[in-house]
């Protein structure tokens, strides 16, 4: 028999080792490590829309962990698309192998204690364990794996290698409205001798 127990803590495998040799029985306990690492953390957030992206930069950054929903409207407008991404990139990082399942969803939303049956976010928040961990990863993203900015590079200078959007296309004359048509050598351009029906 096997059994898989995933997200236990390592007090809770041990007991369960204890109990099982207790009943004279073999067992043993795989751990798979749930925790958002940078590397998982990199991947997440690079796998966001722009939009979700520059939420969690909010929630993370700004907010150190937790912002209010009205500030992030504020700054991103509606919050649909974003939250959407999201929830998506838990389940897509599962099944493409980034992180195990299991693991808990780094931003949850915060509901409006007063009001219960209704759940209008009043904020987003990220458990404190995790902050730092994302602040590396968008340090890491920031700075990409060689240390220098990732911003993009300035346009190459223009070589003069490639035609002017102004020159006279191949195949015209300077005074053309049409393409000249060139027949290539040894094609005889005589009358049409195919049969008429």
């Amino acid at each position: 028999m096997r059994i898989t127990i995933e997200g236990a803590d390592e007090e809770f495998a041990q007991k369960l080792v204890a109990l099982a040799a207790a009943h004279r029985a073999e067992l043993t306990v795989a751990t798979v490590d749930t925790n958002w690492t940078v590397g998982r953390a990199t991947r997440y957030l690079r796998s966001l829309t722009a939009g979700a992206r520059r939420f969690a930069e909010m929630v993370i950054v700004d907010g150190d962990g937790y912002i209010e929903a009205d500030r992030l409207r504020a700054a991103l407008g509606k919050l649909n698309g974003p939250t959407v991404a999201l929830s998506r990139a838990i389940p897509r990082g599962v099944r493409e192998g980034w992180w195990p399942e299991g693991i808990s969803a780094p931003i949850t939303p915060v509901w409006d204690p007063d009001n219960p049956s209704w759940h209008k976010n009043i904020a987003y928040e990220m458990a404190s364990e995790n902050v730092p961990v994302f602040r590396s990863a968008i340090a890491a993203l920031a700075t990409g794996s060689t240390g220098a900015p990732t911003s993009p590079e300035p346009p190459a200078p223009w070589s003069e290698e490639a035609p002017s959007a102004f020159a006279v296309p191949p195949g015209w004359g300077a005074a053309d409205d049409v393409p000249r048509a060139l027949l290539e050598e040894g094609i005889d351009a005589g009358p049409d001798t195919r049969e008429r029906a």
